[in-house]
Protein backbone atom coordinates (compact mmCIF):
# COMPACT_ATOMS: atom_id res chain seq x y z
CA UNK A 1 0.00 0.00 0.00
CA UNK A 2 1.56 3.18 -0.50
CA UNK A 3 1.25 5.97 1.58
CA UNK A 4 0.12 9.39 1.06
CA UNK A 5 2.63 11.99 -0.66
CA UNK A 6 1.63 14.53 1.46
CA UNK A 7 1.49 13.08 5.14
CA UNK A 8 5.49 14.54 5.18
CA UNK A 9 4.02 18.17 5.37
CA UNK A 10 2.18 16.71 8.67
CA UNK A 11 3.17 19.00 11.47
CA UNK A 12 5.14 15.97 13.73
CA UNK A 13 4.46 15.48 16.91
CA UNK A 14 6.45 13.73 20.07
CA UNK A 15 4.94 13.52 23.49
CA UNK A 16 2.21 15.14 22.31
CA UNK A 17 4.48 18.24 22.06
CA UNK A 18 4.12 19.79 18.28
CA UNK A 19 7.40 19.59 17.10
CA UNK A 20 6.79 23.00 14.92
CA UNK A 21 7.91 25.04 17.79
CA UNK A 22 11.92 23.64 18.56
CA UNK A 23 11.36 23.66 14.41
CA UNK A 24 10.99 27.34 14.63
CA UNK A 25 13.68 28.20 16.99
CA UNK A 26 16.49 26.18 15.72
CA UNK A 27 17.40 28.56 13.14
CA UNK A 28 18.36 30.91 15.67
CA UNK A 29 20.50 28.76 17.35
CA UNK A 30 22.85 28.02 14.44
CA UNK A 31 23.34 31.26 13.69
CA UNK A 32 26.32 32.65 15.61
CA UNK A 33 26.50 35.86 17.46
CA UNK A 34 28.48 38.38 16.74
CA UNK A 35 31.65 39.19 19.73
CA UNK A 36 32.46 42.09 20.97
CA UNK A 37 36.67 41.25 19.76
CA UNK A 38 38.06 44.19 17.45
CA UNK A 39 38.54 40.33 14.88
CA UNK A 40 36.14 38.04 13.98
CA UNK A 41 36.86 34.31 12.70
CA UNK A 42 35.85 33.28 9.47
CA UNK A 43 32.01 31.95 10.15
CA UNK A 44 31.23 35.19 11.98
CA UNK A 45 32.59 37.16 9.21
CA UNK A 46 30.98 36.24 6.29
CA UNK A 47 27.80 35.79 7.76
CA UNK A 48 28.07 39.74 8.44
CA UNK A 49 29.01 40.27 5.02
CA UNK A 50 25.93 37.97 3.88
CA UNK A 51 23.72 40.40 5.81
CA UNK A 52 25.24 43.35 5.01
CA UNK A 53 24.98 42.73 1.00
CA UNK A 54 21.66 41.78 1.44
CA UNK A 55 20.55 45.08 3.46
CA UNK A 56 22.26 47.26 1.16
CA UNK A 57 20.48 45.46 -1.94
CA UNK A 58 17.04 45.05 -0.16
CA UNK A 59 17.06 48.92 0.64
CA UNK A 60 18.43 49.97 -2.39
CA UNK A 61 15.02 50.76 -3.94
CA UNK A 62 13.17 52.27 -1.07
CA UNK A 63 14.16 56.06 0.61
CA UNK A 64 15.98 57.27 4.21
CA UNK A 65 13.09 56.75 5.83
CA UNK A 66 12.27 53.25 4.89
CA UNK A 67 15.55 52.11 5.77
CA UNK A 68 14.69 51.68 10.04
CA UNK A 69 12.67 48.23 8.78
CA UNK A 70 16.14 46.68 7.77
CA UNK A 71 16.63 44.90 11.28
CA UNK A 72 13.71 43.13 11.03
CA UNK A 73 13.50 42.73 7.25
CA UNK A 74 16.56 41.04 7.64
CA UNK A 75 15.58 39.15 10.87
CA UNK A 76 12.90 38.16 8.49
CA UNK A 77 14.98 36.95 5.63
CA UNK A 78 17.46 34.81 7.86
CA UNK A 79 14.72 32.93 9.41
CA UNK A 80 13.51 32.33 6.15
CA UNK A 81 16.34 31.22 4.67
CA UNK A 82 17.29 28.51 7.55
CA UNK A 83 14.42 27.10 7.34
CA UNK A 84 13.61 26.47 4.22
CA UNK A 85 17.71 24.93 4.22
CA UNK A 86 17.25 23.14 7.36
CA UNK A 87 13.58 21.30 5.74
CA UNK A 88 15.97 19.65 2.66
CA UNK A 89 17.85 17.45 5.10
CA UNK A 90 16.67 14.09 5.62
CA UNK A 91 13.86 13.35 8.31
CA UNK A 92 12.99 17.03 8.82
CA UNK A 93 10.35 19.04 9.03
CA UNK A 94 9.82 22.59 6.73
CA UNK A 95 7.77 24.70 9.03
CA UNK A 96 7.74 27.31 5.47
CA UNK A 97 5.22 24.43 3.86
CA UNK A 98 2.67 24.97 5.59
CA UNK A 99 0.22 28.08 4.77
CA UNK A 100 -0.94 28.85 8.30
CA UNK A 101 2.98 29.81 9.12
CA UNK A 102 3.44 32.13 5.79
CA UNK A 103 0.06 33.78 6.08
CA UNK A 104 1.13 34.42 9.73
CA UNK A 105 4.03 36.10 8.35
CA UNK A 106 2.55 37.67 5.04
CA UNK A 107 -0.38 39.53 6.43
CA UNK A 108 1.04 41.36 9.71
CA UNK A 109 3.96 43.01 7.49
CA UNK A 110 1.75 43.44 4.36
CA UNK A 111 -0.84 45.51 7.47
CA UNK A 112 1.85 47.44 8.29
CA UNK A 113 2.53 48.63 5.84
CA UNK A 114 -0.67 49.91 4.51
CA UNK A 115 -0.90 51.48 7.96
CA UNK A 116 2.10 52.86 7.81
CA UNK A 117 1.85 54.53 4.12
CA UNK A 118 -2.08 55.45 5.42
CA UNK A 119 -0.59 57.12 8.16
CA UNK A 120 1.98 59.20 6.92
CA UNK A 121 1.07 60.05 3.25
CA UNK A 122 -2.44 59.40 2.78
CA UNK A 123 -2.60 61.08 -0.46
CA UNK A 124 0.42 59.14 -2.23
CA UNK A 125 -1.27 55.70 -0.93
CA UNK A 126 -4.67 56.60 -2.08
CA UNK A 127 -3.26 57.47 -5.36
CA UNK A 128 -2.18 53.99 -6.29
CA UNK A 129 -5.33 53.13 -5.85
CA UNK A 130 -5.89 55.16 -9.27
CA UNK A 131 -3.14 55.30 -11.91
CA UNK A 132 -3.28 58.30 -13.50
CA UNK A 133 -4.07 59.31 -16.67
CA UNK A 134 -7.17 56.95 -16.59
CA UNK A 135 -10.38 57.85 -18.34
CA UNK A 136 -13.62 59.00 -16.50
CA UNK A 137 -15.76 56.08 -17.51
CA UNK A 138 -13.34 53.24 -15.58
CA UNK A 139 -12.02 55.15 -12.45
CA UNK A 140 -15.01 53.51 -10.58
CA UNK A 141 -13.78 50.16 -11.86
CA UNK A 142 -9.79 50.42 -11.66
CA UNK A 143 -10.56 51.85 -7.75
CA UNK A 144 -12.47 48.48 -7.12
CA UNK A 145 -9.73 46.19 -8.97
CA UNK A 146 -6.87 47.67 -7.69
CA UNK A 147 -8.13 47.72 -3.91
CA UNK A 148 -8.72 43.78 -4.52
CA UNK A 149 -5.06 43.84 -5.54
CA UNK A 150 -4.28 45.20 -2.86
CA UNK A 151 -5.95 42.66 -0.51
CA UNK A 152 -4.77 39.43 -2.07
CA UNK A 153 -1.09 40.52 -2.07
CA UNK A 154 -0.71 38.57 1.26
CA UNK A 155 -2.31 35.84 0.11
CA UNK A 156 -0.02 35.24 -3.30
CA UNK A 157 2.67 35.93 -0.59
CA UNK A 158 2.04 32.97 1.10
CA UNK A 159 0.59 30.97 -1.68
CA UNK A 160 3.77 31.47 -3.50
CA UNK A 161 6.37 30.31 -0.58
CA UNK A 162 4.21 27.25 0.14
CA UNK A 163 3.49 26.24 -3.46
CA UNK A 164 6.72 26.41 -4.66
CA UNK A 165 8.56 24.68 -1.35
CA UNK A 166 5.66 22.10 -1.59
CA UNK A 167 6.31 21.35 -5.08
CA UNK A 168 9.95 20.98 -4.66
CA UNK A 169 10.01 18.35 -2.12
CA UNK A 170 7.32 16.73 -3.44
CA UNK A 171 9.21 16.28 -6.68
CA UNK A 172 12.33 15.16 -4.10
CA UNK A 173 10.21 12.12 -2.71
CA UNK A 174 8.58 11.26 -6.10
CA UNK A 175 12.13 10.31 -7.82
CA UNK A 176 13.80 9.36 -4.64
CA UNK A 177 11.32 6.65 -4.90
CA UNK A 178 11.88 5.75 -8.31
CA UNK A 179 15.35 5.62 -8.40
CA UNK A 180 14.88 3.18 -5.06
CA UNK A 181 12.33 1.30 -7.20
CA UNK A 182 14.59 0.38 -10.07
CA UNK A 183 17.72 -0.09 -8.19
CA UNK A 184 17.28 -4.32 -8.11
CA UNK A 185 15.38 -4.09 -11.38
CA UNK A 186 17.10 -1.93 -13.46
CA UNK A 187 20.56 -0.52 -12.58
CA UNK A 188 21.22 1.69 -15.25
CA UNK A 189 17.79 3.76 -15.25
CA UNK A 190 18.43 3.84 -11.30
CA UNK A 191 21.88 5.69 -11.27
CA UNK A 192 20.16 8.02 -14.14
CA UNK A 193 17.57 8.71 -11.66
CA UNK A 194 19.81 9.56 -8.84
CA UNK A 195 21.60 11.74 -11.07
CA UNK A 196 18.54 13.58 -11.86
CA UNK A 197 17.75 13.67 -8.07
CA UNK A 198 21.01 14.89 -7.30
CA UNK A 199 20.86 18.10 -9.85
CA UNK A 200 16.95 18.73 -8.39
CA UNK A 201 18.18 18.58 -5.08
CA UNK A 202 20.84 21.47 -6.28
CA UNK A 203 18.25 23.58 -7.97
CA UNK A 204 15.92 23.07 -4.91
CA UNK A 205 18.47 24.66 -2.37
CA UNK A 206 18.79 27.65 -5.35
CA UNK A 207 14.55 27.88 -4.97
CA UNK A 208 14.61 27.89 -1.01
CA UNK A 209 17.49 30.56 -0.85
CA UNK A 210 15.42 32.47 -3.95
CA UNK A 211 11.73 32.19 -2.20
CA UNK A 212 13.37 33.97 0.78
CA UNK A 213 14.67 36.29 -0.94
CA UNK A 214 11.56 37.18 -3.25
CA UNK A 215 9.44 37.43 -0.07
CA UNK A 216 11.10 39.88 1.87
CA UNK A 217 11.38 41.90 -1.44
CA UNK A 218 7.91 42.08 -2.12
CA UNK A 219 7.21 42.65 1.47
CA UNK A 220 9.59 45.39 1.64
CA UNK A 221 8.28 47.02 -1.94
Amino acid sequence: MMTNLFDQFMSPTYLGMPLIVPALGLPWILWPSPSSRWLNNRLVTLQSWFLNRFTQQLLLPINTGGHKWALILASLMTFLLSMNLLGLLPYTFTPTTQLSLNMGLAVPFWLATVIIGMRNQPTAALGHLLPEGTPTPLIPVLIVIETISLFIRPLALGVRLTANLTAGHLLIQLIATAAFTLMTSMTTVALLTTSILFLLTLLEIAVAMIQAYVFVLLLSL
